[in-house]
């Protein structure tokens, strides 16, 4: 089996999961070329972009999804619609455990173990 990009990274387990046809948007991974369009980047910026895209677009490609960056910031905007796309269902976000503030350290010990199955939470109230 062909094993592609570092498949143990979040990235690589990620394409090995969705099915065909379907798209990883990542906000984490490297910027794609259309990234770099966005942000109006010089030609040798996008090149080094689509360099460093080179691996996960030809992985995905291979496993006939499609691979895109967002960049994010923060605003309440964006915040609303993705309150309005998980209150409809369409995004399920994953919570492997809930940690109270003052036990942030051993939540962040718990994201180092690499053995969480979802996002890991920390509740300020």
């Amino acid at each position: 089996m062909h094993s592609g990009p570092s498949f143990t990274t979040a990235l690589g387990k990620s394409l090995r999961v969705l099915k065909s046809g379907g798209t990883l948007i990542s906000i984490s991974g490297p910027p794609d070329p259309s990234f770099a369009k966005d942000i109006g980047a010089p030609w040798f910026v996008g090149l080094v972009i689509r360099l460093l895209s080179s691996k996960v677009r030809k992985e995905a490609m291979r496993r006939n999804l499609k691979y895109s960056f967002l960049f994010r910031r923060s605003n309440g905007q964006q915040l609303r619609e993705i309150t309005r796309l998980i209150e409809a269902g369409a995004i399920r976000p994953v919570v492997d455990r809930v940690f109270p503030f003052k036990s942030a350290n051993e939540a962040l010990a718990y994201v180092e173990t690499g053995r969480s199955k979802g996002k890991v939470v920390l509740n300020v109230q």
